[in-house]
């Protein structure tokens, strides 16, 4: 294998990674300019893939972070996350992908901030807030951040995001299942879709005011959110949700 020359560096992205790539790139390496040292970060970041998309980085063979700083005359090769292989005793470039369900989903993705807390899973979601926030809220509460916007996680205080490939809900919340092995942390029905409260047991005395007069009649039972007082029973609605549910692999029981 040949040297690379002072003045450039020979660049491999693989699998995932070349999704960010024009299509010349992709599946193969490429020598790119390296005019002055920059740091691993800065390098991959201009060649397209947001650092939050990238799990492991060699140069020259040798694993290093995002701050590493090149020099020219390396090799390096980058990695998305791995799903089989577990590389956690080598030196990754960026935290372990969290699967903890706490995500922050940007403006517009709020039908998927919806199917997520209908899995249960914490979704902060802020229709209004702009990019600057939302990297600072993903940084503050470590929160994984959701969007389709590859600048917002190139943003450096965020630590943990992902770029959502898919365009329909449905589609995206299977993705993001998929992506973080969330099925079996799920606990469906314990989260309100609306505002992303904790949802308690209710009696029908307590809702009697705000609930239809036959949903109070023919329902017993009734749940209610901890934040916005949004009342919840088995109605048609229900069993929509259910279905979808069970449609994406996520088993639609309430566990208390």
């Amino acid at each position: 294998m040949g040297g690379v020359s002072r003045e450039a560096v020979h660049v491999r992205f693989y699998a995932q990674l070349g999704e960010f790539l024009p299509s010349r790139r992709r599946g193969r390496g490429f020598l790119h300019p390296l005019r002055e040292r920059t740091s691993v970060k800065d390098l991959l970041e201009s060649l397209g893939p947001p650092h939050t998309e990238v799990e492991l980085v060699l140069v020259d063979g040798r694993p290093v972070g995002l701050g590493h700083v090149l020099e020219g005359g390396e090799r390096l090769a980058a990695y998305p996350t791995f799903r089989q292989l577990d590389v956690r005793s080598l030196r990754c470039a960026g935290p372990p992908l969290a699967r903890d369900g706490r995500f922050l989903l940007d403006g517009h993705l709020g039908r998927l901030a919806a199917y997520l807390r209908l899995c249960g899973l914490d979704a902060a979601h802020e229709q209004a807030a702009d990019d600057p926030d939302l990297a600072r809220t993903s940084y503050r509460e470590g929160r994984t951040l959701l969007t389709r916007d590859v600048g917002l996680l190139k943003r450096s205080l965020v630590e943990r995001g992902y770029f959502v490939r898919a365009t329909r809900p449905r589609a995206q919340l299977e993705e993001v299942l998929d992506r973080f092995d969330l099925r079996d942390v799920a606990r469906p029905f314990t989260r309100c879709m609306r505002c992303n409260g904790a949802i308690r047991a209710a009696d029908a005395a307590e809702v009697a005011d705000r609930v239809p007069p036959r949903a109070h009649r023919d329902q017993v039972e009734f749940r209610v959110c901890t934040g916005c007082g949004r009342v919840y029973w088995k109605g048609t609605h229900y069993e929509r949700m259910q279905a979808l549910l069970e449609a994406v692999g996520v088993r639609g029981c309430t566990r208390s």
